[in-house]
């Protein structure tokens, strides 16, 4: 079976393209399309990818300056010939899902979330600092691009959803039914150290929506030590706020990522993440999370037993967390055990299956609810029933 893979664009690493990287592994002769592509922030393993840009890769400024690229990249999307495939799987979480198939190309989009940008817009532009003049270019764009993505949306043959909460939103804008598979770990690139330290872990791409600054002020409150791991345009901010107990330890992967993540009292999340992979490697450390009680977290961390969850996205909601945690309670071997079911091999053998199966097809959304389908034990999540929620509104914990 001839098969592609498209991603939104290469010009940055993190969650997705981890993701990415998965698919490859299952279809590793299928060329990746992207619009536009970075090396210099990529690891050495794609330099062995078969990928192939358009157009927008060669317009000046697009690579460094991709989000102001935002709306061209739909109709670069459309231009991506895929003609000469069986099958095509887009990993989405703005665009990649606009491409055009045939009516014998099987069209599968792995997403991470329909696009906050166009869907939570408001909110996107509050978190990322729109200014005036910025915000209204964007806004007379919108209902093009909004219209555009619906219209894509019709065109995917099946979807698959990163967590409840994005299978929420598929749903509720894009009106389809999507099975929830989420995204893997590398369960073997982590272990349980000895002796944990007593240092609090914060790592992430140090953005404003992922507000680290929670973090900051709640350990500077409680003179906690906490380390923060990652780069991003909020690390001048974020270094002039943090106090004597927080130290910056710049972006980290590889060995050093794990063994942060090992000698950690506990990884803190206070974004509201889409899934959230870093949770699931620091159990796969053998380390509790305390993460803000929304999104993907309701998925994977289980209160008591693998973290805490805080229920307001707040210093004050994170402190009081922080007052209650005790490293001691939680059993690292259970934390462990709980992260093995998502390690990779069972993501590899679901994804193939799922992308093959006429059965996740062009189902809607019907006016009466009801619950999803069940797929693979152990790693798949059944779907639950539950009330819908406008876009750019999210679950939360009680």
């Amino acid at each position: 079976m001839r098969t592609a893979l498209v991603h939104d664009s290469l010009t940055q690493y993190g969650g997705a393209e981890k993701v990415l990287e998965e698919l490859h592994a299952v279809f590793p002769e299928a060329p990746v399309f992207v619009p536009n592509i970075r090396r210099e922030v990529l690891p050495s393993t794609y330099d062995d990818w078969d990928i192939r840009t358009t157009w927008l890769d060669r317009v000046p400024g697009s690579r460094t300056h991709h989000r102001s690229m935002a709306p061209l990249y739909p109709f670069a999307m459309h231009g991506i010939d895929l003609s000469g495939y069986d099958l095509v799987i887009s990993s989405s979480f703005n665009f990649a899902h606009n491409v055009s198939t045939g009516p014998q190309t099987r069209h599968v989009c792995y997403c991470h979330s329909p696009s906050r940008f166009l869907w939570d817009y408001n909110g996107y532009a509050e978190r990322e600092k729109f200014g005036r003049i910025k915000r209204a270019c964007v806004e007379a764009s919108l209902p093009l691009l909004r219209s555009l993505d619906l219209a894509a949306a019709q065109g995917v043959d099946g979807f698959i959803a990163t967590s409840g909460l994005v299978r929420d939103r598929i749903r509720k804008i894009y009106r389809r039914r999507a099975r929830v598979l989420p995204p893997p770990i590398d369960l073997s690139a982590f272990h349980i150290a000895r002796q944990p330290e007593r240092y609090f872990l914060l790592i992430m791409r140090l953005v404003g929506w992922k507000r680290a600054d929670i973090a900051v002020e709640a350990c500077n409150a409680l003179n906690l030590p906490l380390v923060v791991a990652g780069d991003g345009r909020e690390f001048s901010r974020l270094k002039a706020l943090a106090g004597p107990s927080v130290r910056f330890v710049g972006r980290v992967d590889g060995a050093e990522k794990a063994r942060l993540l090992s000698e950690c009292a506990a990884l803190i999340l206070p974004a509201m993440e889409d899934f959230g992979i870093t949770p699931l490697e620091a159990m796969a450390s053998g380390r509790p999370v305390i993460a803000y009680g929304a999104g993907g977290v309701l998925d994977t961390v289980q209160p008591g037993r693998t973290g805490v969850l805080f229920p307001e996205q707040t210093s004050e909601s994170l402190v009081a967390a922080l007052r209650r945690f005790d490293p001691d309670e939680y059993a690292p071997h259970a934390i462990r055990a709980h992260a093995a079911r998502f390690d990779r091999r069972h993501f590899r053998a679901a994804i193939g299956a799922l992308a093959r199966d006429p059965a996740n097809g062009r189902a809607k959304v019907q006016p009466q609810r009801g619950e999803m389908p069940a797929m693979t034990p152990g790693l798949v999540l059944a779907a639950t029933p539950g009330a819908l929620q406008p876009a750019g509104m999210e679950r939360h914990v009680p």
